[in-house]
């Protein structure tokens, strides 16, 4: 299916003649529709193989766009001249039947010019960067042999081991390496759509940390405050990385001018996925990054070489991407979501991979602090033919970093603004790969931005510029975290989020109430032991059973529980249970400054915060 939407004043037309033997029958000659998106289409024989998926697809994409375009009036309009390899004029009629019926139900004003006439026709298109857009609609499965010659011939995959060897996917033995099959198959097929619920969403719903808002468009999450506290200490550890780092932290607007010369330009390529809005009677969309406020605000930066290489960071909350329905579910994929965004503006190549190898080593590095460890991903890298020969050995020594084989994406030409770029891949257990940390070397838009800098001959030129976020969208860490915890429970092991992140660490549970003051005056002197470090506690103060006060802070992931009674009052030493047994020794009497130095060692590299809650669980409410 060939499609050309014109975002239309007007289109009318007039019916002239027979342009096939048996034309639709019509009694309507002539007709109009005013403020239209008006869709010329050409039915092809690759969607008789599968018709109702074609009309599926197609009908997914005039009502995503018209979405966009904010109209309600559709205008069918059958066109061959968009197609060298057309369907069978019956079967094509069908179709459009099949697709001006699809859209009625959707609640829009549909016409379609009859079907085998010639038509005289005139039309106004509104003229702005959304106005005119083709697009192609290939029913699933169903693909043309030149395109899959094509496909084949523009993408090649590989698997890169430490000696240096390229393997292709299709042959390689994954025997030792199941997520990187997982992760490589999954890349090859490019499919983001979600068939099940992955085990994160009744988790993120059961410890009260995030939930759908259906209030909202989709995508767009409800955070409870266990779950803002712990997005907020993620951020605040990644943002004190780069700054560590050397981040010049900065922040942006989230919406700028469709209008704008260097970002229309880039729309155009990607007009699908923005959100648009209109204020003051101009056009703008919502960022997706924050490429596009920082390059401006370099581009009116007065830059040395000196300076260089120059780091811009900010923590955007939020960028917005408008994914497909079909591809949001729980903190996976979202259409509204936190990013971590840190460019660096460097002289030549020789500087860009020097600073990509240091990015490399902080992305590493984050993940693994906050609980992602190397077992737990599988890197992606995208380049040349060209560059991954004339840099092979840059290459390899990423490999050799990270310790093993990695999936490698190869064209002919370059296809991106970017030469390199790696991505740091989670694979969760419903087999899908989520991208986390990544990098890539720019090198179109220092010139396409004009960003410009001084060398040391005073001569201006364009830096380019290196992409990265060292952890990835802040909502997908949280839903990384908690699939890896559903996949230690598949195998019967207990979860629990790394201690420092856990918005409680300690549970005093008194025997009877009488201890609940005992419990107080512990948790006053845990606050005493240092003004710079918070160790989290809180006291089940409510009227239930040990043993079931126990159980629920066993539900809750709770690190460390205490039971508080005669004995522990008494000799003022604690007992605690330990969920992670990394974290101290069972069956362990220990003081209470000993308790204090095992969590202090644990979190004090870490952004220290009291808990977020009341201390006594008699006065929470129940968010879920």
């Amino acid at each position: 299916m060939k499609l050309l939407l014109i975002h239309s004043d007007f289109i009318e037309y007039e019916v002239k003649g027979k342009a096939i033997k048996n034309p639709e029958e019509t009694k309507i000659k002539t007709d109009r529709l005013e403020e239209a998106l008006t869709v010329f289409t050409a039915v092809e024989k690759v969607d008789e193989k599968s018709p109702g998926k074609a009309v599926l697809q197609t009908v997914s994409e005039i009502e995503k766009t018209a979405e966009q375009l904010k109209v309600k009036n559709i205008m069918l309009y059958p066109y061959a001249h968009l197609s060298s390899d057309l369907a069978g004029p019956k079967k094509a009629q069908e179709i459009l039947v099949e697709i001006e019926y699809e859209l009625k139900q959707k609640n829009f004003n549909v016409k379609r010019s009859p079907f085998g006439w010639y038509k005289s026709f005139k039309i106004s298109c509104k003229g702005h960067p959304l106005s005119e857009l083709s697009r192609e609609i290939i029913p699933e499965g169903e693909e043309s042999d030149s395109l899959k010659k094509e496909r084949k011939l523009s993408s090649y995959w590989h698997i890169l081991t430490e000696d240096g060897k390229l393997h292709d996917v299709g042959k390689f033995n994954f025997k030792g390496h199941e997520n990187l099959k997982i992760f490589s198959f999954h890349e090859k097929d490019k499919s983001k759509a979600t068939k099940q619920e992955p085990p994160h969403v009744k988790l993120m719903q059961k410890l009260e940390i995030a939930d759908y808002e259906p209030a909202s468009d989709g995508g767009n999450m409800r955070f409870y405050p266990k779950g803002r506290f712990i997005k907020k200490l993620i951020e605040e550890y990644v943002t004190q990385r780069v700054v560590e780092y050397g981040g010049l932290e900065v922040e942006t607007p989230i919406m700028y001018d469709m209008d704008h010369p260097t970002l229309s330009k880039y729309l155009q390529r990607f007009p699908a996925r923005q959100y648009q809005i209109e204020s003051d009677k101009r056009n703008f969309f919502l960022r997706f990054a924050a490429c596009f406020g920082q390059f401006l605000m370099a581009h009116d930066a007065t830059i040395s070489y000196k300076n260089l290489p120059l780091k811009i960071y900010e923590l955007t909350r939020y960028s917005f991407r408008r994914e497909q329905s079909g591809e949001l579910t729980g903190l996976r994929r979202l259409r509204a979501f936190t990013m971590p965004d840190v460019h660096a503006f460097t002289s030549d190549l020789n500087m860009a991979m020097d600073e990509f190898k240091v990015r490399f080593d902080l992305c590493l590095s984050v993940l693994d602090k906050i609980g992602i460890v190397n077992d737990d991903i599988e890197m992606a890298l995208r380049t040349t033919k060209d560059f991954y020969g004339k840099n092979k050995d840059f290459i390899l020594d990423l490999v050799k970093k990270l310790g093993k084989p990695i999936l490698i994406e190869m064209w002919d030409e370059r296809i991106f603004y970017f030469i390199l770029k790696f991505e740091f891949n989670f694979v969760d257990m419903s087999d899908k790969a989520s991208a986390l940390s990544t990098d890539q070397i720019d090198i179109e838009n220092g010139e396409r931005y004009d960003i410009k800098f001084a060398d040391k001959n005073g001569k201006t030129k364009h830096p380019l510029i290196l992409h990265c976020s060292p952890s990835g969208a802040i909502e997908r860490v949280i839903y990384a975290l908690l699939e890896k915890e559903a996949i230690k429970m598949n195998k019967g092991q207990k979860p629990m989020l790394p201690l420092w992140l856990s918005p409680t660490q300690i549970r005093f549970i008194p025997v009877k109430s009488d201890f609940v003051k005992t419990c107080e005056k512990l948790i006053e002197d845990f606050n005493k032991k240092s003004p710079f470090i918070h160790i989290r506690a809180d006291i089940d103060d409510r009227e239930e059973s040990v043993s079931r006060k126990i159980r629920d802070a066993e539900k809750e992931w709770t690190p460390i529980i205490v039971v508080v009674g005669e004995k522990e009052s008494k000799s003022k030493t604690l007992t605690p249970r330990f969920r992670d047994k990394s974290i101290g020794k069972e069956n362990h009497a220990y003081k209470l400054d000993e308790l204090h130095s095992l969590i202090s060692e644990i979190t004090s590299d870490y952004p220290q915060h009291r808990i977020p809650l009341s201390v006594h669980l008699s006065k929470r409410p129940k968010f879920k």
